[in-house]
């Protein structure tokens, strides 16, 4: 099944677990968007600066630290995804009880580990 996914933290670093998620995603025919702190194209995906209001969100993956994820609170609930992935290192209690108290699904994983067991 389809599932558009945003990436927020994209990176063109291809050292970065954000720019390998991006290559996973496009590789297993998810529809992928992106913003990060530069723009540019990754595998055919436009890295985005902004925040666009993009449609039909199914799931956001974060590859932000808690600290930095406020700047995107309601930028993420305005989006109305089904579900927000927190990788490894950007698990968010504050986010946790927002998303809660707007019905959005969320879980702690690995965006990667997801996609490569057929759990996406």
């Amino acid at each position: 099944m389809k599932k558009k996914t945003l990436v927020i933290g994209a990176s063109l670093n291809p050292a970065r677990y954000s720019n390998l998620a991006i290559n996973r995603l496009v590789k297993h025919g998810q529809p992928t968007v992106a913003i990060g702190l530069r723009t540019g194209k990754l595998n055919g995906v436009e890295i985005e600066t902004e925040k666009l209001p993009f449609e039909n969100i199914d799931t956001v993956t974060l590859y932000l630290n808690a600290k930095r994820q406020r700047d995107y609170y309601d930028y993420i609930l305005s989006l109305k995804p089904h579900r927000v992935i927190f990788n490894p290192g950007t698990e968010n209690p504050e986010l946790y009880d927002l998303l809660k108290k707007n019905g959005i699904y969320f879980e702690n994983a690995c965006t990667l580990v997801m996609l490569s067991s057929h759990q996406y």
